[in-house]
């Protein structure tokens, strides 16, 4: 059955003419006594930006750049988190010491071959979160090292991820250098002290 497909009449634009943004909240601003899920990233509102175990790192620092984010969740065709991977797993000295360790080339790595196991990467439960403030959780960040943390439900399910640039930026904070952990507390500290 063969169907007629008529053009559909095309216009100029003119100028002046605008565009559409995607209708979603305005991260807003924050102070450390705020509760804490004001700067949680919540997955049931924003997917997660996540990436197959077989995948090349340039893949896995591609999608970081292109999501502006700094973690992935590594998880597998059944949306099973194996693990996480940070900007900073990727530009750090680890890379090429499972390298040559490998006898293989650096571009020949996988995200599997450097993530972070999920059975290593401490998570903050859903309920304590829900009772905390946003000093907490940069006090938490900050006794850890870490730049991000994860939040999992009762079930166990990832829910929600804290990241110290957002938390920074929630605060009206200009962060330090990426990879500076602790100039980036520092400065957290100072400006809102």
């Amino acid at each position: 059955m063969e169907r007629d497909y008529q053009p559909l009449p095309v216009y100029e634009l003119g100028d002046g003419a605008g565009f559409h943004r995607p209708m979603q909240s305005q991260a807003e601003r924050v102070g450390l006594d705020s509760p804490a899920l004001h700067v949680m990233t919540d997955l049931t509102r924003t997917s997660p930006a996540t990436i197959r175990p077989q995948a090349p790192l340039t893949g896995a620092n591609e999608l970081m750049i292109t999501r502006g984010v700094r973690l992935l969740l590594v998880a597998d065709d059944r949306e099973k988190v194996l693990g996480i991977i940070t900007a900073t797993d990727l530009q750090g000295e680890h890379p090429v010491q499972v390298a040559v360790g490998r006898g293989m080339r650096r571009d020949e790595l996988t995200v599997a071959d450097v993530m972070i196991d999920a059975a290593q990467v401490d998570v903050l439960r859903l309920a304590d979160v829900e009772n905390a403030r946003v000093g907490h959780v940069l006090e938490t960040l900050r006794r850890s090292g870490r730049q991000h943390a994860l939040v999992v439900d009762a079930g166990g399910a990832v829910r929600g991820i804290f990241s110290v640039s957002q938390i920074a930026r929630q605060l009206g904070v200009t962060l330090a250098a990426a990879g500076e952990v602790a100039r980036t507390f520092a400065q957290i500290e100072s400006m809102i002290r």
